[in-house]
């Protein structure tokens, strides 16, 4: 017997796209303020309060602004040495800026403001015409080379991400999220736990590339926002800016492991039976094929057992959660599984996996945090109403090992469909994604997947 399904996610069958949304690794309410102090040991040695708050939460560039003030004294004679300090001449430091919330991060779409310091190395590569580049002031630092994405989201474990920046997008950054570290700045003095991010960032074309191009890390305070910068520039000059004042508060930040991680390469070995059907074990591999912005492409094929499958499958992961955006199996098999409503089969592991409704898991799994069916498309493609609770972490064995995984927990109703209903229970383990999964079918069956290699 010869079997094909096939379902265009995107197309046919995906889920409406999420409203852009606010997270608070930026929080911009009407009233937020802070207040900075950042120097260059080279170009502003002595140093800048700079205030910034938040002049719209709903700006016309399309999401939320910001604007700053404050004062840069540049040493006369200068020219990118510390010895020129002395007299100085007060430059204006003001400027605005402005922020989107995306789905997949914190986008920068404008900026302006006052010209850098008239000792900084020019950015641009000709000097003809107004420069837009500056790294004058603690946000220009903040968006350097990283404009899109200045945060890329979820923050978890692995993440890393490529982005640009500069007014011609001539800078380019490899960002890479180090993990949860605690700092102390002025404004925190007993420390605040941030998101670590560092960026390997390049400037080429002007000739300022020494200065535009180094190592920057920016300390992300959940709740509050930049709180750290540290610029480690490739001509030797440090910048370094830190929050000495603000009326926003620190909040815990979300769990950062990675329970789905999309790393090309990461491939593991499950096998899959059930107590009626599937008495006879099938083997099957499944690989991550392909990735990049944040999605991949999933593979699956049979080694050994009583079908022949090969399956192909795309998720997303965003703040609303890993989505299942498309999935084509095919399938040659002797098998007799009970008919499923909407044209629905259970060929691979991601089948039972993906199956009801999406996301499949939230960006942040939180226990107790629960969702529901209800989508429109996804009650197209599956028919199936239900609900899904983060349960806890729970440590699991199968032959591959023990984890110490996520417990999810969904009660799954087909109506008409005993096979397609049911109470399903996954485990899911940091940095390897689903470990076992076990699917207790209404008509008394039972479905179980382990992973047996990694």
């Amino acid at each position: 017997m010869f079997l094909r399904t096939v379902c265009l996610f995107v197309v046919a069958c995906g889920v409406a796209a999420p409203a852009a949304r606010a997270d608070d690794w930026f929080p911009h309410p009407a009233n937020a303020r802070w207040t900075y102090f950042w120097s260059d040991g080279d170009y502003n040695p002595q140093g800048t309060i700079e205030n910034v708050n938040v002049t719209s939460p709903d700006a016309e560039c399309g999401g939320w602004q910001l604007e700053w003030s404050g004062t840069i004294e540049v040493p006369h004679g200068s020219s990118g040495s510390s010895s020129g300090i002395g007299p100085a001449t007060a430059q204006p430091d003001d400027g605005e800026m402005c922020f989107e919330d995306q789905d997949y991060g914190l986008v920068n779409t404008d900026w302006s403001g006052d010209a850098p310091p008239v000792n900084e190395p020019p950015l641009c590569a000709s000097s003809g015409s107004v420069c837009p580049n500056s790294l004058g002031s603690v946000l220009y630092d903040v968006i350097w080379g990283s404009r899109n994405p200045t945060i890329s989201e979820p923050m978890l474990q692995g993440t890393s991400w490529t982005a640009t920046g500069g007014g011609a997008g001539n800078v380019t950054s490899q960002n890479q999220y180090l993990g949860l570290r605690k700092v102390t700045v002025p404004a925190f003095p007993e420390g605040i736990v941030t998101a670590a991010v560092r960026s390997e960032i390049v400037l080429a074309g002007t000739p300022g590339d020494d200065y535009g191009s180094g190592t920057r890390t920016t300390y992300w305070g959940y709740g509050v926002g930049p709180v750290k910068v540290a610029f480690d520039h490739v001509d030797g000059s440090v910048t370094i800016a830190e929050l000495i004042a603000t009326n926003q508060v620190a909040k815990q930040p979300r769990p950062d492991a990675d329970y789905f991680p999309m790393t090309v390469g990461l491939e593991g070995t499950y096998k899959w039976s059930n107590t009626k059907y599937l008495k006879q074990p099938e083997v099957e591999q499944l690989d991550v094929a392909a990735s990049a912005s944040r999605s991949a492409r999933i593979t699956a094929r049979s080694i050994s057992g009583p079908m022949r499958v090969a399956g192909d499958y795309v998720f997303s992961l965003r703040l609303d959660g890993l989505r299942n955006t498309y999935g084509s199996t095919e399938a040659a098999t002797l098998v007799k599984f009970p008919k499923l409503g909407h044209g629905r089969h259970f060929f691979t592991p991601v089948d039972l996996m993906t199956y009801g409704f999406n996301p499949v898991l939230p960006a942040y799994p939180v226990p107790g945090t629960t969702w529901h069916s209800g989508n429109p498309r996804d009650t197209q493609v599956y028919g199936v109403k239900g609900t899904t609770t983060v349960i806890g972490v729970r440590t699991v064995r199968v032959p591959a090992g023990k984890f110490s995984a996520l417990e999810v927990r969904s009660t799954l109703t087909q109506k008409g469909f005993r096979f397609g209903s049911g109470t399903r229970t996954m485990w899911f383990a940091p940095n390897r994604g689903l470990v076992k999964l076990v699917f207790d079918h209404r008509d008394g069956s039972v479905s179980t997947v382990q992973l047996i290699k990694k």
